[in-house]
């Protein structure tokens, strides 16, 4: 029960993160969000790097040990197309100008940082867009919730690592909700709740997952290996759609030059060593 436990924090710590970007967005000027295309950055090559070198791996041992290297690799690579499947699906399910993780031109985005810009017929338009943007985002992050919650209960060494790339992800999306409500209400208490609670659709999908776990397979009852084979497997093909389809953009976004790569590369070397170290 202690590593269901310490699962469901890791997770929520995950999720809090959109209250701190919440913060950013009331203390910080546009210009000075360079640090988020390098932060965005680090969290994509962290998500790339144990993907593909830990968690991917980790599920092909499992599933080659129940099914053989033959079919073992062929549900594993299975179950990771099955993962960049379902986040996808999600992903096309939310509407393009209501998705967070479409990026905007300036042009589109300039009255959020500028209150002299915008009309009075604005503020309900900019309302409404930060509360869909709160709703895209906790649709998001209820896959992300599983992820972490699943690979901290399996090793928790993975799964932190997982959730400090999540928490820095959901920096900017934090932003992006509460940017748009703030400017439309002028109430910052509402637009750091609001930010709040699209981050808590994680903790939901880490409470969904250990459901689903006792209901298969009973309270402390071992997970099959092949389950946690499929598992990881799909894992890692969320983590790599969501760096691919959310991080990177979202870096570009924020930065100039070459922050987005000095970023991955930097999260890559950063994951590389700690894993060297923890072994």
């Amino acid at each position: 029960m202690q590593g269901v436990w310490l699962a469901i924090g890791v997770t929520l710590f995950a999720g809090m993160a959109t209250g701190i970007g919440s913060i950013i967005a009331f203390t910080a000027q546009r210009s000075n969000y360079r640090f988020l295309s390098v932060a965005t950055g680090f969290s994509a090559g962290v998500m790339l790097y144990v993907s593909f070198v830990e968690i991917l791996s980790k599920g092909n041992r499992a599933l080659t040990e129940r099914y053989g290297d033959y079919w073992g690799d062929w549900v594993n690579v299975a179950a990771f197309f099955g993962g960049i499947l379902l986040i996808g699906i999600i992903d096309n399910v939310i509407p393009s100008e209501r998705n967070p993780h479409e990026t905007h031109s300036e042009a589109e985005v300039s009255p959020l940082h500028d209150k002299q810009k915008l009309a009075p017929d604005h503020h309900a338009k900019l309302l409404r867009m930060g509360l869909f943007t709160a709703l895209a985002i906790a649709i998001h992050n209820f896959p992300e919730g599983l992820a972490t919650f699943l690979a901290t209960l399996q090793d928790p060494k993975i799964g932190i690592s997982i959730a400090i790339a999540i928490a820095l992800h959901n920096i900017p999306e934090g932003i992006s909700v509460s940017v748009p409500i703030y400017y439309a209400t002028g109430d910052r208490r509402k637009a750091f709740f609001y930010s709040v609670l699209s981050g808590l659709a994680e903790p939901v999908g880490a409470f969904v997952a250990y459901g689903a776990l006792v209901l298969f397979f009973g309270a402390g009852q071992a997970i099959p290996a092949e389950v946690m084979g499929v598992l990881f497997g799909s894992i890692a093909g969320i983590m790599v759609y969501i760096s691919l389809d959310e991080l990177l953009p979202t870096s570009r976004a924020y930065g100039k030059g070459h922050d987005s790569l000095l970023g991955l590369v930097g999260g890559m070397a950063v994951m590389a060593l700690s894993l060297l170290l923890m072994k």
